[in-house]
């Protein structure tokens, strides 16, 4: 199946000659791993998952899931990003100090290039992380032969990874909370909390649990916030703060889903 798959990214793959890819859990990491294992073989590619407060736990679940089935060489690492004051001060260039953290720590350990999941579309954000990735001579298969998400999906989709093609944009907690707050794991922990329990409740096309200057924001896409009444949404806010015990004291609301809305600081906005 390989050889009749994205041909250019199979030569692409060969050419390295191996490597390690980082791989974060969601769709674009997750596909270029998959088939780089078919291409490769498990001995010949592996996969490092970085273990953090800010990765979603569905997103390690669906790591540890895929390598499993797939037979996958695999490494759990901790990036050490929490330790750096740096990211924790939370700044516009949050993102390059936390891919720096991680592609160090790959660089360590990592026999041949190191691989990310960057395609094309990401060029065209503010990705400060990507200047981290050059320092540290990181490739992006995807770029170099020009695929962008559209095709990333369909090439999950044609590895017969229905699942992984539709799986929403998931970036990392930490890009919920807004530029200029701390970021504190409890923070993480209870966004991660909201988001699961609000996605399994209302089934929304995309949910965020932003937290403000002035409190929480749930954002949700504009389908399934206009299909809720105003009882409806105070109901909601009850269980949350009756489940997640940290939000009783927190001022919540609801709003329709702004791409990067907890980003300031920058004319360019992140895709989160």
């Amino acid at each position: 199946m390989p050889n009749e798959l994205s041909p250019r990214l199979r030569k692409v793959l060969l050419s390295l000659k191996g490597g390690t890819i980082a791989v974060s859990g969601g769709v674009d990491s997750m596909t270029l791993s998959s088939f780089a294992n078919l291409v490769l073989g498990p001995k010949g590619v592996r996969m490092v998952h970085a273990v953090s407060p800010a990765v979603p736990a569905a997103a390690t679940i669906r790591v540890h899931e895929f390598a499993a089935r797939e037979g996958w060489q695999l490494t759990e690492v901790d990036a050490g990003e929490f330790d750096d004051p740096g990211y924790r001060a939370n700044p516009v260039d949050r993102c390059f100090y936390c891919k720096s953290n991680l592609y160090r720590t790959l660089h360590r350990l990592a026999d041949g290039v190191i691989m990310s999941g960057t395609n094309c579309d990401d060029l065209n954000d503010y990705r400060p992380g990507l200047k981290a990735a050059a320092k540290r001579s990181v490739r992006h298969p995807y770029v170099e032969v020009g695929m962008v998400k559209a095709d990333i999906r369909d090439l999950a989709r044609k590895l017969g990874l229905e699942t992984l093609a539709e799986l929403p944009a998931s970036p990392c907690l930490s890009s919920r909370i807004e530029t200029g707050i701390r970021v504190e794991p409890e923070l993480l922990s209870m966004i991660d909390e909201v988001e699961t329990w609000i996605q399994a409740t209302l089934r929304p096309r995309v949910v965020r649990c932003r937290i403000r200057d002035k409190g929480v924001i749930i954002e949700i896409d504009s389908e399934t916030l206009n299909n809720l009444t105003t009882a409806k949404r105070q109901d909601i806010i009850g269980s949350v703060r009756a489940q997640i015990p940290q939000m009783m004291q927190l001022n919540i609301s609801f709003s329709i889903y702004r791409r990067g809305s907890a980003f300031i600081g920058s004319n360019l906005t992140p895709a989160v």
